[in-house]
Parts: structure tokens; C-alpha cells; sequence
């Protein structure tokens, strides 16, 4: 993958949207330039969990100007993540096609251990160098990320699905704010983050840091108004939160909100917001709290910059779920090896070679996880290798790419009838071949003097060029790529099984 001299992190969060373009020099990130806007995605969720137009209206504007900063950016040189509401919203798929229309650059949805890992990564980064134990507490627009970590490495990760709109819509929705209503916030905030307090306990860590904007507004409002010692506003302190909360209190309604350092745009979700820290202080047993620069898109460029000096944490994770789910090694690498080769063959025309390195890369993972399954059963086991590469937490992917990797394993054997529409995209159908090829030439789970073979596709005919003289000594692997043919054609893919002449080496460069 190329090195980029300037790479761009989108942050798509619940209440605001950012972007940040850094410049890179060696292996370090420079700020060149940050932008944000107030979108309010929450604030558009129905009762329903759909988008509405208003919301989606103010996103795509915003995506708009964003789109014309980045206007020339390569294509790797630009991430894009969608957080909490585009987890949820179940419009979010046609808000997609139009938002990354208007961005001009793909937009993943990660998971939300996913986007904790990020937050960390981004707060680490814009700390001191320590070997201490950290908690990372980020209160977002819809949801609120805890991590434990030391160094760059985090150890313990939750996404609970509370923010400060999210909180504020339904615990101050008629704008008024009592003792009964902000009780109400604090003890369903408390019930969330009861249920991990023993395992994010101060024993666990020995500095705490919030980050985003709840985290950085609270600690403004305490030091602009004397609520912190030293009117610090580095930090939250527990004493500070008991006087904003008498404060809010007094006011008693959140359009009668004017206290100093409250930017008006947060009047209506500081109480949520408000609600969630008294918590996280409540149940972690905290008294002071330091606030951190670093937040998700900080962590989004650092993740970036990593994959480009092949420090990509996606392939720790693979080989960490090779080691728990007890794979064979030499199968797997047998199978990437025959794999990766076949699908070189096929990609071997395009004229973007850094999409068919992504390509590539997803299919090699495909092929050293498409076993994980047999961990639950032999029968089936495809089924139950998808299902966990969809569901389950895995550091580096989106949601998209976690898809993808479960659709290209579920595809590699049996039926493709649920797999057509995933093969309908012409990346999609190379891969599943590919692997599904390489599968059947290593079914005995020995190693195979592999012959000379030549496959291509065009359209929707695929063409495996291989000597009939191999075939006829190897029965098994004959009958199953007979076999193949019947199933590709339920998915309207014509296969046919050629012998390979001279010519045809000679006209694919094979050995």
C-alpha cells in the first residue's frame, strides 16, 4: 500500500461531525487543519430508530463542505467512521449511498468495541509517553465508551448505548430539569455502567482521562465558574459536578440555562451529559478526572498511519482468532497461499492496484479464518464461521468489512444461494471463486503437487484452465470441480473445467 504525505479522518458522530487533515513526517502526525459542525444526528432518531429528513438534510450539507476540502485526496488517504447513530438508525443504508455521494469518499460504520479502540489509540497519542494504566471515558451523542489500556494497547473495551442526546431526549424531553428527572438520568445512567464497574474499577487503573466534547464542555463550565480548584479546566472534578448539579437544579429548566462556559449549542444536551459523568464518577468511585486532546478521528489517522507502515492491527486480529479458535495453520496457509494466487490471476487486469491489494488482503483473511466455525461443529461449520466473523468484536474492522469477510467464507462451500447478492458485485464473485477453488484442491488436508492452472473470469463465464492428465490422477478433485459447476450455475455463473494446452501458458505467463 502506497504512503501518503497528508492523510484526512471523517468522524461521523452522533452530535457532531469532524474532520481533521494531518500531514505526515516521520511516521509522525502534524495537524493541518480541523474542521466540525453541530449536526445532531441523535436528535433525528424516531421512536422507530429512522433517520428523519431534517437530520439527514444537515448531515449531507455539512458532508458537502467536508467533500470539497478533501477534493483530491487519493482514495486510501481518507477514512471515514460512523458511530452510535448509523449503528442504530435503520435507514442507515440509504442515508449512506446519499452521504457518501455527498463526501465523495466510502463511510464505514464500526462497531461501537471498534470505535472505543479508536478513541483510545487517539487519546494515547496526544498524551505523555507512561507505562500507567489509563481509563478512557468518552461520552459521545449516543453512546458512552469506557477503555482500560497502558501504552498503545487496550485491554478492556465497552460501548454502552447511552450519549447526552440520546440521555437528554428521554429523561428532559418537555426541557424541564428536576430532582425527580435528573434522579431518574443518574440511576438508568448508573444500572448501565453497574453492570462493568467491577471490571473498570480504580484498581484497574491508576489515571483517568475523558475526551470528546461532553468530557471537555463539563470541564470548562466547572473552571469557568469556580466549581474546580484552581479553575483548572483540565480537569472534572467529583466536588465540581455536586455544584453544577445544584446549579442545574436552580435553574430548573434547560431553556433558562445561562451559566458561564456553556456553549448554546450543548444547552439542550448538558443535562444528559451532565447525568452520564455524575454517573461514571458515582459507580467507578472517581473524584478527578483529567481531559485528554486526543478523540476518535485522532485515533482514526493514527490506525491509518499504522496500516501504511504495516502495522495494521486487522492482521493481529486475524492471527489472534487463528490462535482462539484453535485453526490449523498449515491448512489455512495452504489454502491463502492457492487462494491469493488464483485471485491475482483473476484481478490481474484491473488498472487500480491498491484496490486489488484490498482485495487481496480480505481474501487472504477469509482464507486463514473460513474454519473458525468447526470450533462449534464440523456440520455446517461455514455457517458457524460466518455467523462469528459478522458478530463478533474484532479490533480494525468496520461492520462492512466484518460482512464481507463472514459473505466470502459462508460462500467458500455448499449452497450460494445465500450469497447471491453478495456475489453480485464483481470484487465479491473473484474472491468466493478463488477460495472455493482453492478449498477443493486441498480437501485431503495434505499438501498437493499443484499443476500448472490458468482461471479467468469475464462477466459472468469463468474459465479454469488446468491438465486433464492431473485431473484423471487426482479423481476427487475432478468430480468436486464437476461438482462446482452445477452449483455456480444455480447462481447464473457459467464454469467450465478446460484442459490446459501449451498455448494457454504461454498466453497467461503460467510456470
Amino acid at each position: 500500500m502506497h504512503e501518503y504525505s497528508t492523510l484526512a479522518a471523517v468522524d461521523l458522530g452522533s452530535n457532531s461531525f469532524h474532520l481533521q487533515v494531518a500531514r505526515v513526517a516521520e511516521r509522525q502526525l502534524y495537524l493541518l487543519d480541523n474542521l466540525k459542525e453541530t449536526v445532531q444526528l441523535a436528535a433525528g432518531l424516531s421512536e422507530d430508530q429512522l433517520l428523519d429528513e431534517a437530520s439527514q438534510s444537515r448531515a449531507l450539507a455539512c458532508l458537502e463542505r467536508f467533500g470539497q476540502r478533501l477534493r483530491g485526496f487519493p482514495h486510501h488517504a481518507v477514512r471515514a467512521v460512523g458511530t452510535n447513530s448509523l449503528r442504530v438508525a435503520r435507514n442507515a443504508a440509504d442515508f449512506l449511498r446519499k452521504a457518501e455521494s455527498a463526501l465523495g469518499f466510502p463511510i464505514e460504520i464500526i462497531a461501537g468495541h471498534e470505535e472505543a479502540r479508536l478513541i483510545y489509540l487517539g487519546v494515547v497519542h496526544s498524551l505523555p509517553s507512561s507505562d500507567d494504566a489509563l481509563l478512557v471515558v468518552d461520552i459521545g451523542g449516543g453512546s458512552t465508551e469506557l477503555i482500560i489500556g497502558s501504552q498503545l494497547k487496550s485491554s478492556k473495551l465497552e460501548s454502552l448505548p447511552m450519549g447526552c442526546i440520546s440521555h437528554s431526549r428521554h429523561f428532559f424531553s418537555d426541557g424541564k430539569i428536576t430532582k425527580g428527572s435528573l434522579k431518574r438520568a443518574e440511576l438508568a445512567a448508573r444500572t448501565e455502567i453497574q453492570a462493568i464497574a467491577a471490571e473498570f474499577s480504580p484498581s484497574h487503573w491508576q489515571k483517568a482521562y475523558g475526551s470528546s466534547g461532553t468530557a471537555r464542555a463539563l470541564a470548562h463550565i466547572l473552571a469557568r465558574n469556580g466549581y474546580n480548584d484552581g479553575n483548572n479546566e483540565e480537569i472534572i472534578t467529583l466536588a465540581g459536578l455536586e455544584k453544577l448539579r445544584d446549579f442545574l437544579l436552580r435553574a430548573g429548566d434547560i431553556r433558562k440555562l445561562e451559566i458561564e462556559g456553556l456553549n448554546p449549542a450543548r444547552r439542550a444536551i448538558i443535562a444528559g451529559g451532565f447525568a452520564i459523568m455524575s454517573a461514571v464518577f458515582t459507580e467507578l468511585n472517581m473524584d478527578r478526572m483529567a481531559i485528554a486532546s486526543g478523540a476518535l478521528r485522532e485515533g482514526v489517522l493514527c490506525d491509518m498511519l499504522g496500516r501504511f507502515h504495516k502495522e495494521d492491527v486487522r492482521e493481529i486480529s486475524v492471527q489472534e482468532f487463528m490462535q482462539r479458535y484453535r485453526i490449523d495453520p498449515v491448512q489455512a496457509a495452504r489454502i491463502e497461499s492457492l487462494a491469493v494466487m488464483l485471485g491475482k490471476q483473476l484481478l490481474a487486469g484491473s488498472p487500480d492496484q491498491e484496490k486489488v491489494e484490498d482485495a487481496l488482503k480480505m481474501l487472504s483473511w477469509a482464507a486463514r479464518l473460513h474454519e473458525i466455525g468447526i470450533s462449534v461443529a464440523h456440520t455446517g461449520y461455514h455457517k458457524h464461521s460466518a455467523y462469528i466473523l459478522e458478530n463478533a468484536d474484532i479490533p480494525g474492522f468496520s461492520r462492512m468489512e466484518q460482512f464481507q469477510l463472514s459473505q466470502l467464507v459462508l460462500s467458500h462451500h455448499g449452497s450460494l444461494a445465500k450469497t447471491r447478492d453478495f456475489l453480485s458485485q464483481p470484487v465479491n464473485l473473484v474472491r468466493s471463486v478463488a477460495l472455493r477453488i482453492a478449498a477443493i484442491f486441498y480437501r485431503s488436508r495434505t499438501h498437493v503437487n499443484l499443476p500448472d492452472m490458468v482461471l479467468s473470469l469475464n462477466g459472468k463465464h469463468c474459465l479454469l484452465h488446468i491438465p486433464q492428465a492431473w485431473l484423471e490422477r487426482n479423481p476427487l478433485t475432478d468430480t468436486l470441480l464437476n461438482n462446482e459447476i452445477g452449483v455456480w450455475a444455480k447462481v447464473d455463473i457459467d464454469l467450465r473445467i478446460e484442459n490446459l494446452t501449451e498455448s494457454h501458458r504461454t498466453r497467461s505467463g503460467a510456470a
